[in-house]
């Protein structure tokens, strides 16, 4: 717990910093850095051991999607294609020595995590008031932090066991009720202090509901994966609560939600 309190005491202001206060360019260097650490964790957890070659490209694809993301959107095709060829060119190279799940490992972690980093970018570009950047964590970490603490004190029935064995359903609902307090807060903090919310408080109420199952699945996910590959945690940046992909599972399944709904509203 005490490791959790100093990631928290140290990462929050952080944070808050970045997204908040930060010029444009320091985000998308945060953004940049998460994404290609949380690709090389996953190329390692499938590797099974340390292929830096493997894990050093699929960083960098990673990497390169969020900034092209940043300047020049329309062309991320032509990386994603690039990054193909030189994965499996370079297992046709090692004759054999790379395996499938690892091309697909640094394939889909370059692609769909840079894409996912790169929602905050696309939510900026929009001319949004940068405080909307920080409803992904908001309903993320929300979800989470109650449904941890729902599922300590009424838990009973085993929500996925085969995937995650202390998750439970009361833990499941508790996470989604958490989400709504923390939307509706949100709701009321930006009609309060920063002259008026883009949504109003039934529609967050469906916004946190959608997304606190969204989060479930995304923190579910990753955890599908670690118990196939037989990790328990994926890295040890941030301490007792892991690496980037144990820490924002939920938040790279949820931001590209929130960046779709902002998209559709008139």
């Amino acid at each position: 717990m005490r490791s959790r309190i100093l990631v928290a005491v140290v990462g929050v202001p952080a944070l808050l910093y970045v997204v908040l206060g930060a010029p444009s360019i320091v985000m998308a260097l945060a953004l940049i850095a998460l994404a290609g650490v949380g690709t090389m964790e996953l190329q390692q957890c499938v590797s099974g051991t340390k292929k830096a070659e493997l894990a050093a490209f699929s960083a960098l694809l990673a990497g390169l999607t969020v900034g092209w993301y940043f300047n020049t959107p329309e062309r991320v095709s032509v990386l994603f294609l690039m990054g193909l060829v030189f994965f499996f060119g370079y297992a046709i190279l090692r004759g054999g020595e790379v395996k499938f799940n690892q091309i697909m490992a640094g394939f889909f972690g370059a692609a769909a995590i840079g894409y996912s980093f790169a929602s905050f970018l696309r939510l900026e570009a929009s001319g949004m008031h940068r405080a909307y950047l920080l409803l992904p964590f908001i309903l993320s970490f929300a979800c989470d932090t109650f449904a941890f603490f729902a599922g300590l004190t009424l838990g009973r029935h085993k929500l996925a066991p085969k995937v995650s064995p202390k998750k439970t359903v009361e833990g499941s609902i508790g996470g989604l009720a958490g989400n709504v307090v923390c939307g509706l807060l949100f709701v009321w903090v930006m009609d309060r202090f920063f002259g008026g919310s883009a949504i109003e408080y039934g529609p967050m109420i469906l916004i946190a509901l959608l997304c606190g199952v969204v989060a479930q699945v995304g923190d579910l996910s990753f955890s599908l994966i670690k118990r196939e590959f037989g990790i328990k945690d994926y890295g040890r940046l941030f301490l007792a609560h892991g690496g980037v992909l144990d820490r924002f599972d939920s938040v790279l399944f949820v931001a590209p939600v929130i960046e779709i709904i902002f998209s559709l509203m008139p």
